[in-house]
C-alpha cells in the first residue's frame, strides 16, 4: 500500500511527497493501479495532473493510495484518509466493491465520499456517499430503449457474478419485463475467469434474439468471444463498463456491431454543438490524448478529472462557511454538493440532492456503437 502526496502540475505530478509544501485542502484517492480492475484505475491515476494546483485560492494536498481491487485494501486506505491523513474528502474507488467498503468507512467519518463507480448501497448506508459514474438504473433505461428500437423480443444474460453483475441483472430484468422483453437465460461468471465455454452453450441452446453482457474491462470481451465461437450471430448489447479500446483491442471482429451505453465523454467530437457537456468532455479528451496518444482516452479516467470538476464547484463554498480540516468543513462540501445546481463534467450535468446522490439526467449517457474499431455515437 503505497502513500503517494500529489503536487497539482503537470511536470511534477507524482513527484516525491516530501516536495509538497503544506495545503490547505486534503483529498484522499484510493485507486486500483493494480489487480483486476488496473484497466479502471491507471487512466484515473493518469488523470491527476489535470488537476489545478489551488481551488479557491487554497492548495490542494491529494494523497492516493492503490487497493490493489480489494475491498479489504481499500477500507485500510479509507481509514488511512480519515485517521492520520485527516482529508476532508475521501475519492474512489475505482471499481464496486471497494467502493462499496469505503463507504462505511466515510459514513463513520462523516467525510464526503465521491465513487468512481455506480454503487448500491442499504437504504440509510449513504448519507455521506456521492457517485460520479452514471447510475446502472439510467444506463440500463437507455439500453433497453435501443433493444425496442431495434425490435429485440428475447435476450439472454451473462454478467460477472459480483455486485456491478447483480445490480445490472436487477435493473435490467425490470425494465425488460417492461418493455416487453423477456430474458431467456441468466448466466454468471467470475471477473478472473479465463473461460465462459459452459455458460456460452446454454445462452445459445436458450435461442435469444440477442445477448446483453454485464461485465467491465477486458473481462467484457470474453463472453462477446466466446458467444461468437459458439456460432451466436444475433446482437449483443454492453455496458459502460465494457466502453474501453480494451474490448476492441481483446475482442476484435467478435465486438463489431456492438451496441453499448457510456458516458458522451467517449464520443466528445461527436457530440452536437450546443450540448453543455461536449466542451468539458472535449477538453479532457484534447488534453489527455496529447499526452498519452490517440485513442487512449477512456470514460474511468474521466471520472478522475471531473472530481476536480465538482470540488472547484463546493470548495469555495464551503470554504465561506468553515476551515479545511474541521468537521464544519467537511458537513460544508456535502451541504454544497447538495444545494449547487446543474454542475457540468465530461459526463454529464449534476444535480445532486439530499435524495439522488447520483444527480445525473439523460444527459450523462450516450448511446454507442462500434463500426470499423471505432465508437460511433448513435442518434
Amino acid at each position: 500500500m503505497k502513500n503517494t502526496t500529489i503536487p497539482r502540475t503537470l511536470a511534477a505530478a507524482f513527484a516525491c511527497a516530501a516536495a509538497v509544501a503544506h495545503a490547505d485542502v486534503t483529498i484522499g484517492i484510493s485507486m486500483s493501479q493494480t489487480g483486476p480492475s488496473a484497466s479502471l484505475g491507471i487512466p484515473q491515476k493518469n488523470s491527476l495532473p489535470f488537476w489545478p494546483e489551488k481551488i479557491g485560492n487554497e492548495k490542494l494536498r491529494v494523497v492516493v493510495l492503490d487497493d490493489a481491487s480489494d475491498p479489504t485494501t481499500a477500507t485500510k486506505n479509507a481509514r488511512k484518509f480519515v485517521s492520520e491523513e485527516k482529508v476532508d474528502i475521501i475519492l474512489g474507488s475505482s471499481s464496486v466493491a471497494p467502493s462499496i467498503a469505503m463507504s462505511e468507512v466515510a459514513a463513520e467519518g462523516k467525510t464526503v465520499q465521491i465513487a468512481f463507480s455506480p454503487i448500491e448501497l442499504p437504504k440509510g448506508k449513504g448519507e455521506w456517499t456521492y457517485r460520479i459514474a452514471q447510475p446502472v438504473g439510467l444506463m440500463a433505461t437507455s439500453i433497453v430503449q435501443r433493444m425496442r428500437a431495434d425490435k429485440i423480443k428475447t435476450v439472454g444474460f451473462i454478467g460477472f457474478a459480483d455486485a456491478y453483475g447483480e445490480t445490472w441483472l436487477k435493473e435490467f430484468t425490470l425494465r425488460a419485463e417492461s418493455a416487453g422483453i423477456q430474458i431467456v437465460g441468466v448466466e454468471r461468471y467470475a471477473r478472473a475467469d479465463t473461460s465462459v465455454m459452459g455458460q456460452a452453450i446454454k445462452l445459445v441452446a436458450a435461442r435469444p434474439q440477442a445477448v446483453f453482457i454485464a461485465g467491465a474491462g477486458t473481462a467484457a470481451a470474453l463472453p462477446q468471444t466466446t458467444l461468437r465461437e459458439r456460432g451466436f450471430t444475433g446482437p449483443i448489447y454492453q455496458t459502460h463498463g465494457a466502453a474501453t479500446k480494451d474490448l476492441i483491442r481483446v475482442g476484435g471482429k467478435a465486438v463489431e456491431g456492438t451496441v453499448l451505453t457510456a458516458g458522451p465523454v467517449l464520443v466528445a467530437e461527436q457530440l452536437e454543438k450546443g450540448n453543455p457537456v461536449k466542451g468539458p468532455a472535449t477538453d479532457y479528451v484534447t488534453r489527455y490524448e496529447k499526452q498519452y496518444g490517440p485513442d487512449s482516452r477512456t470514460q474511468f479516467g474521466a471520472h478522475a478529472y471531473d472530481a476536480q470538476l465538482v470540488l472547484q464547484r463546493i470548495v469555495p463554498v464551503a470554504l465561506k462557511k468553515a476551515k479545511p480540516g474541521t468537521p464544519e468543513f467537511r458537513q460544508a462540501l456535502k451541504d454544497a454538493l447538495e444545494s449547487e445546481r446543474d454542475i457540468v463534467i465530461s459526463h454529464g450535468v449534476l444535480n445532486y440532492s439530499a435524495t439522488d446522490h447520483y444527480g445525473f439526467d439523460q444527459r450523462g449517457v450516450a448511446v454507442v456503437k462500434v463500426e470499423n474499431g471505432k465508437w460511433v455515437l448513435q442518434k
